[in-house]
């Protein structure tokens, strides 16, 4: 048998850091972060100037009359109705928010703390259903209620969700009501 002959590892040091290389990535990595940032808030600003033909959204009544159903929650935005990827942003109607919902028989009332505030009227309503996506925001089936309402020559349809979900189905039946009686009032 021949003897085994283990010999020692020759010692090596340890790997020198190249700290001009790794503070060339971080530059480099934050600096495209800034681009991709910039060319997301300009594409915002383009889609807000393709939308400018979008009149002026409209303020509340000062007597609104009472209130028939009131609703906290968040505002997810507005899109053109139908098409739940093309969202508006015009006057603000792009900006997530709280929101704080009113119907009365005078039109829906959207007060978002940080936001622009609007108001929808009775006659400009056109549906309400529940959905479960709108620009953005995908949620459970029947997680968000979609108003759909008519503002200048446009349809919008712009997604709440209240903090007690269970509200949303009582809010599409007495929006829905509201425009059915107004249409069989109409038809007279």
């Amino acid at each position: 048998m021949t003897p085994v002959i283990l010999l020692a590892a020759e010692k090596e040091s340890a790997a020198v850091t190249d700290w001009a290389a790794r503070v060339g990535w971080v530059v480099g990595l934050g600096l495209f972060v800034a681009l991709v940032y910039w060319l997301m808030r300009e594409g915002w600003k383009w889609r807000g100037t393709l939308q400018s033909d979008l009149p002026e959204l409209l303020t509340a009544p000062s007597d609104p009359g009472e209130a028939r159903l009131t609703m906290s929650g968040r505002y997810h935005g507005s899109t053109t109705a139908g098409q739940w990827l093309d969202r508006i942003v015009a006057h603000g109607l792009g900006t997530r928010s709280r929101v704080e919902l009113t119907l009365t028989d005078a039109g829906l009332d959207v007060v978002r703390p940080g936001a622009s505030d609007f108001f929808v009227p009775a006659g400009a309503l056109r549906e309400a259903v529940l959905g479960k996506g709108i620009a953005g925001k995908v949620l459970a089936e029947g997680g968000l209620l979609l108003v759909t309402w008519e503002h200048g020559d446009k349809l919008i349809d712009s997604g709440f969700r209240s903090d007690h979900a269970a509200e949303h189905t009582e809010w599409v039946d007495t929006i829905n009501s509201m425009i059915n009686k107004r249409e069989t009032e109409g038809a007279r």
